[in-house]
């Protein structure tokens, strides 16, 4: 049983490893295949600089309820201001 066990969560471990790997840099893909990704998947997590990672959502449908859209460009192989979408910001809590 704790063999079948280890096997089910080692099996689970790597489907999520898999799932939460990024491709290759924004700034090399064209601006437009940036895009594409974003629009594709509705939310996706982009490699845009060595050490920097970020989330991209093609609208606020992707958002949780407290947050907002929020215009988002990043480099591209043939635009350094490609606009990608948007990432979701927390919004006020003011009332």
């Amino acid at each position: 049983m704790s063999r079948r066990l280890l096997a089910i969560s080692a099996l689970a471990l790597t489907a999520t490893a898999a799932a939460a790997q990024v491709g290759p840099p924004t700034s090399q893909r064209t601006c437009s295949a940036n895009r594409q990704l974003v629009l594709k998947d509705g939310a996706v997590v982009l490699d845009t600089s060595p050490s920097t990672y970020a989330r991209f959502v093609r609208s606020s449908a992707e958002c949780l309820v407290d947050q907002f859209p929020e215009p988002a460009w990043v480099p591209s192989s043939n635009n350094p201001q490609c606009f990608i979408g948007y990432q979701c910001k927390d919004g006020s809590d003011d009332f």
